[in-house]
């Protein structure tokens, strides 16, 4: 049988046995030298892969993921936003820590915050209208931080690299943060502000930050009025400084009422209302129906006593009260918390918007202290009933992007020097509104009903603009603009 010779053998070696090789100089730098080919191939594949990554993020920048094909307008120019990755300790371990503790604050926070923010789905046990299946929550307003982020998620222009982005988002639940020390005895200002002091000093190290003026061109959102973050050492001993340190006073927020008195960066949104539609059709449809409501009373009002003391002055809350009670044309509604075992119906948002579906106008007065918008100015609307306002800071002044500037179109402005000194009845101004008026600015009312509600940050509506969208481009036009 013939027997194959390896290549190299000496010739007539028939032996089939391997020679072992000769130990020499040469021999021994072999293994070394094919170690450091091995080093070389492996250097220049990870060169490699981190080029064809950097091409490739490059590409994802300028478009790519958005869908649109070289050469094509980009959709998304001027309308970038990049999320800052902020650590868990500034937003989803605020709620963690919320639903673990036991006391009642804590309680209602947790529920607050569930379902991406829209708190617990109604139940409606008069005809199945205001339920959860059809978008109807026990929605309040810290959760704004929380709808904000989630609906912020689902972004259609995320960008992901800052330096293409026109506007960085800070996801701080800035409120959610107020609201875990607002209730709690003993709480020191320190205390208060280390998660502002926390956040401010993890964005001045990100390069982002530096990269364009300290942070002008970042924002946040916050579901609570702009004072109660702008703790100064000047006013009440309320509230967290962020918004009037170094970092806070650079970045833009989104508040739920702007700041009329002091220079700052706060721009109104609209409170979180209790509707929130999955998808154009729920729009249609409920504006279909508040269309068609028979209303039982002239104006509605929900709310109150407001003065501090039974020998202090008499409020502009306390007046317009007065006079919706002394009218057999005015339903009211007092709201307060409930008590342990209470069966009093207390807060209960189905009730609220069952009055309000049914009166042809909501009285609107400040709630006091330093606010001049209430929640349910915004609640009304979305049942079609006209908002009417004691003062232009209540709305006019404020939700600039979300409401015509043409405020007659869709409500009424009573003097309230007028209501004060008793020379001004509601009731009387109202009725003095020709039918065809009223009709007009109820459908301007419905017409406006999406710009005012936040949809359900699960989904997105396919043609109609809510509250985040129109909020979304305001603040990107006032980002894009050069400071000066």
């Amino acid at each position: 049988m013939r027997q194959l010779v390896k290549p190299g053998a000496p010739k007539g070696d028939s032996s089939g046995r391997s020679r072992r090789p000769a130990v020499g100089p040469k021999a021994k730098e072999k293994p070394a030298a094919a170690s450091g080919h091995r080093r070389l191939c492996f250097l220049a594949v990870l060169a490699a892969t981190i080029f064809l990554w950097y091409r490739f993020s490059l590409l994802d920048d300028d478009g790519l993921r958005t869908g649109h094909a070289k050469g094509d307008a980009d959709p998304c120019q001027g309308r970038y936003i990049y999320v800052c990755k902020l650590p868990p300790r500034f937003n989803t371990d605020i709620i963690r820590d919320a639903c673990r503790d036991t006391d009642a604050g804590s309680e209602r926070l947790c529920a607050s915050v569930g379902n991406a923010g829209l708190g617990r789905p109604l139940a409606d046990p008069a005809d199945g209208v205001l339920t959860g299946e059809n978008g109807w929550h026990g929605t309040r307003q810290v959760a704004l931080d929380v709808i904000f982020h989630n609906r912020m998620k689902r972004y259609e222009c995320l960008a992901n690299r800052s330096t293409v982005a026109t506007a960085i988002f800070v996801p701080f639940y800035a409120s959610l943060d107020f609201a875990r020390h607002a209730d709690a005895a003993g709480r020191d200002n320190a205390t208060r502000d280390a998660a502002a002091a926390d956040v401010a000093d993890w964005l001045r190290w990100r390069p982002e930050w530096d990269r364009r003026a300290d942070g002008h061109d970042h924002f946040l959102v916050a579901g609570r009025a702009a004072r109660d973050l702008m703790r100064d050492g000047s006013g009440p001993d309320w509230g967290t400084n962020l918004l009037v340190t170094p970092a806070g006073r650079n970045m833009s927020a989104l508040v739920l009422e702007s700041s009329l008195h002091e220079a700052t960066s706060g721009f109104a949104v609209p409170y979180p209302t209790y509707f929130h539609p999955r998808t154009d059709a729920d729009v249609f449809r409920w504006q279909e129906r508040v269309r068609g409501l028979r209303r039982r009373w002239l104006m509605a009002f929900v709310g109150g006593e407001t003065r501090q003391a039974p020998d202090s002055a008499a409020t502009i809350n306390d007046h317009v009260m007065a006079q919706c009670k002394a009218s057999d044309s005015c339903g009211h509604l007092k709201l307060g918390r409930c008590a342990a075992g209470s069966t009093s119906q207390c807060h209960s948002p189905v009730n609220v918007m069952r009055l309000l579906q049914n009166a042809t106008f909501c009285l609107h007065p400040p709630p006091g202290g330093d606010s001049y918008t209430r929640r349910w100015a915004f609640d009304s609307m979305v049942a079609g009933c006209i908002p009417v306002f004691f003062h232009p800071a209540s709305a006019y002044l404020q939700y600039t992007w979300h409401l015509p500037k043409d405020y007659t179109k869709y409500s009424v402005l009573v003097p309230e020097a007028g209501v004060r000194a008793s020379t001004v009845s509601i009731e009387a101004t109202l009725r003095a509104i020709p039918a065809a008026t009223v009709a007009r600015m109820r459908e301007e009312v419905v017409r406006l009903i999406p710009t005012v509600v936040y949809a359900d940050p699960t989904a997105k509506l396919e043609t109609v603009k809510d509250a985040f969208d129109i909020a979304v481009e305001g603040i990107l036009h006032i980002l894009a603009r050069p400071r000066a």
